[in-house]
């Protein structure tokens, strides 16, 4: 079965700096648990804004830590799982977005492994 990468990209985090309401992480809780029962969670986490970057160019590699001041936009949280098909990962996607309000996921369809 296909698998898929679901991850919020959190513009209200950034801007708030502030945790999810308690209500929220229940909501979050019972869908993750409904994902983990149905057997189609790989895995599920959230991230922290700070990140590392790793660039190279011919044989030159930098490394920058962050958090960098030109982010406009966070991956708050991210699921991997393991559906049927690309419209299945949507129907999932819309879910999360009904309990989590207005903003926009991206799902990654993710190859090997």
């Amino acid at each position: 079965m296909p698998r898929f990468l679901m991850y919020e990209i959190d513009d209200k985090a950034v801007a708030t700096n502030t945790p999810p309401s308690p209500e929220l992480m229940a909501e979050m809780g019972k869908l993750i648990e409904e994902t983990t029962k149905s057997g189609i969670l790989v895995a599920t986490g959230g991230l922290v804004p700070n990140s590392t970057h790793v660039r190279t160019s011919g044989t030159k590699v930098s490394v920058t830590d962050g958090p960098f001041t030109e982010t406009k936009e966070l991956t708050g949280g991210f699921a991997l799982v393991e559906v049927k098909s690309k419209a299945e990962a949507i129907e999932w996607a819309k879910r999360f977005r009904k309990i989590v309000g207005d903003g926009e996921s991206v799902i990654q369809e993710v190859f090997g492994g």
